[in-house]
């Protein structure tokens, strides 16, 4: 098969329809092979009822229903789970991506040998205030972080080749930097296209302010996984090393200046009256706290096994 397209949804019954029906125009323009599937994110509206109605008319339809709404990286992660195409395109359900863009980008990976290519929405039709402005920031924070020089991480077209999404794991909100975990699984091949961004037809969009702020998040978290996930022994330990050694010695240097004191027959106030003799002991005790966080962080390892166990209630 030449190309499995997933797109997550949410309460996006009037799009639907329109979405496959394009979708399915360009692929057989192409004579592309293909498969499309839709991943219910607990709707409230009839989407589902859409989606079985697609698939009654057409094979190339596929659709996964969750019992209730988890969230865009859980819907990527079983539509990758499922998909069967060599490369497969991500859009979302709004109509804000054109699957007009879907032939350019299977050529990127097909022909020019990318892993992963990336839309870039470079000309946008949301709030400048609320999207444009605020997304610009995060995307440059994001390259920073990352050293991938992507002007749209978190667009929602993209293209992978089948094995990247094999050997990726997307979770939580993690969605927005999946050319980061690509890149962490070693596939570095990842380019970028402009592509169009149209303006929603129906409907409002699923996604706050909030996002910037959680967006912040994980990239922190991804940052900090990929540099000591397989060993938080070399952050915790060394700095909880050196926090106890400061510690360790201020109350060295607190307990020396007491017994110079006796010694001398020189009157001094008692150890527990100095309030470096408290930071020194608090630091102690941070450094201990920290070296052991370290140690249960080698021992837990990241390997939970029901991070990506997931309610669904049907398939077809």
């Amino acid at each position: 098969m030449d190309i499995s397209v997933i797109v997550p949804l949410y309460n996006e019954e009037e799009s639907l329809p329109k979405l496959f029906e394009w979708i399915e125009r360009v692929m057989k323009e192409n004579k592309f092979s293909f498969e499309v599937i839709f991943v219910n994110d607990g709707s409230s509206d009839k989407s589902w009822e859409v989606i079985e109605s697609l698939q009654s008319k057409s094979p190339s339809v596929r659709g996964i229903k969750f019992r209730h709404n988890y969230g865009k990286s859980p819907a990527l992660y079983c539509g990758f789970h499922a998909a069967q195409g060599d490369v497969v395109i991500t859009m979302d359900a709004d109509l804000q991506d054109s699957p007009d863009e879907i032939p350019s980008l299977f050529a990127m990976i097909k022909n020019e040998d990318f892993d992963l290519v990336s839309g870039w929405k470079k000309k946008r039709y949301d709030s400048k205030l609320t999207k444009n402005i605020p997304s610009k920031l995060y995307n440059a924070t994001a390259r920073k972080v990352t050293g991938l020089k992507l002007h749209d991480m978190n667009c929602g077209l993209k293209a992978y080749r089948n094995d990247v999404i094999k050997n990726i794991e997307v979770y939580g909100e993690m969605h927005r930097y999946i050319p980061f975990l690509a890149k962490n699984a070693g596939f570095t091949r990842i380019g970028e296209k402009v592509v169009e961004h149209r303006k929603r037809e129906f409907g409002e969009t699923k996604f706050g302010l909030s996002r910037f702020v959680n967006g912040y998040l994980d990239l922190m978290t991804l940052w900090f996984l990929s540099k000591f996930g397989k060993k938080p022994m070399h952050f915790f330990g060394l700095y909880g090393s050196l926090m106890f050694l400061l510690g360790f010695l201020a109350v060295l240097a607190v307990g020396a200046n007491k017994l110079i004191a006796i010694i001398e027959h020189v009157k001094a106030p008692l150890v527990t009256d100095s309030p470096y003799f408290y930071l020194s002991m608090l630091a102690m005790m941070l450094g201990t706290q920290l070296f052991l966080t370290g140690f249960l962080g080698e021992i837990v390892a990241r390997n939970s096994t029901e991070r990506n166990n997931y309610q669904i209630e049907k398939e077809i």
